[in-house]
């Protein structure tokens, strides 16, 4: 059984009493290689020794409504033969937390997510192509000085600060799994279109992506398209754009070709004066509406696109398992540190 459904199948805390389930998918040779990145990590065995404390990390994003000392001692999260009150104390767990950082759980991540998000199976694929979403969430922090200075917070609609600083999360998704193969945290302050433009390299071959309306800009799809073999966009059409029709391939079915920006061009010289996109409109509840896609028309439907836009929902019900389901519907993140907020969010 994948590692998602054997997590999500965990009803209640006593029927996870130890590590076997994570040690069944997760291979000891990635906890070492995670465990170099911590600098503190082998400078001698201490009472909660590095791996240790990974695993706590790990299970703290499962049991979000328990105490991590808990937690830690419903798995056994101690070195052999040191089980005692004190060393599940609140302060030792905290400074155990701090010594191993956030790096160890990054790398960890990413290591499970490209490993479990890659897996192609035929019948997930849609007409041959690996099917991804990318997309941005709001994660709220504990308001305290050091928080709010680092993540800042948005503004309401009285011009007004929020009052809790807010982490950016950026995903790429595997939107027939929901899992999760590529992420960007970052303050609130940067965008998510920046975010993206971290892991766009790391989009696999033979598949399509599938964007909402923040995403749109020439030089991010014009090097999505354009690197690797057979990777493709879908992302709704911008209002206002100005374009030119070159060919029509149905009733709502057009090659467009646009001037790609100045702002553009100074960010990436390389890029070409203009860029072609397909038009495809469908019909929703009497509304017309439009998506842009790099999709040719030799090979997909229009049909067959209006058909697949409608799955970019899926990376919402995915953000919703992290936050209804992992987090219980908590609103804040548990972690009072900027270090231990990210190291949380990783896990």
């Amino acid at each position: 059984m994948p590692i998602q459904q054997t997590l999500l199948a965990i009803d209640e805390l006593h029927s996870f009493t130890d590590l076997s389930t994570f040690a069944q998918h997760i291979p000891v040779e990635w906890i070492e290689s995670a465990l170099h990145l911590s600098s503190q990590a082998t400078i001698r065995r201490r009472r909660l020794p590095g791996e240790q404390v990974l695993w706590l990390v790990l299970g703290m994003a499962l049991f979000r409504n328990e105490p991590v000392s808990e937690v830690a001692r419903r798995l056994n999260i101690c070195a052999q033969g040191l089980a005692n009150d004190a060393l599940l104390a609140r302060s030792g767990i905290s400074e155990a937390r701090q010594r191993l950082g956030a790096d160890p759980v990054e790398w960890l991540f990413k290591r499970t997510g490209q490993h479990w998000g890659l897996e192609r199976y035929p019948e997930d694929d849609w007409h041959g192509l690996q099917v991804l979403a990318v997309d941005g969430a709001l994660l709220r922090t504990p308001d305290t000085p050091e928080l709010h200075e680092h993540f800042g917070s948005g503004n309401t609609s009285t011009n007004r600060q929020t009052p809790f600083p807010m982490m950016r999360l950026v995903a790429l998704m595997n939107v027939r799994s929901h899992v999760i193969l590529d992420a960007q945290l970052s303050p609130y302050r940067r965008s998510e279109l920046r975010l993206a433009d971290d892991f766009l390299t790391r989009i696999p071959d033979r598949s399509i992506t599938l964007f909402d309306k923040g995403f749109w800009g020439a030089d991010f799809l014009v090097r999505l398209a354009s690197q690797g073999e057979q990777r493709h966009w879908l992302i709704p059409a911008r209002k206002g754009v100005v374009s030119e029709e070159l060919e029509r391939y149905g009733e709502h079915d057009r090659l467009l070709r646009m001037k790609v920006s100045p702002q553009a061009r100074k960010r990436n010289p390389a890029l070409p004066d203009t860029w072609t996109v397909r038009a495809v409109s469908y019909e929703v509840k009497g509304k017309l509406k439009t998506v842009f896609t790099s999709l040719p028309a030799e090979q997909y439907s229009a049909a067959q696109i209006a058909g697949l836009y409608q799955e970019r929902w899926e990376i919402e019900l995915g953000f919703r398992d992290i936050k209804s389901s992992m987090q219980n519907n908590a609103i804040t993140l548990r972690s009072k540190k900027v270090e231990l907020i990210y190291q949380e969010v990783w896990g």
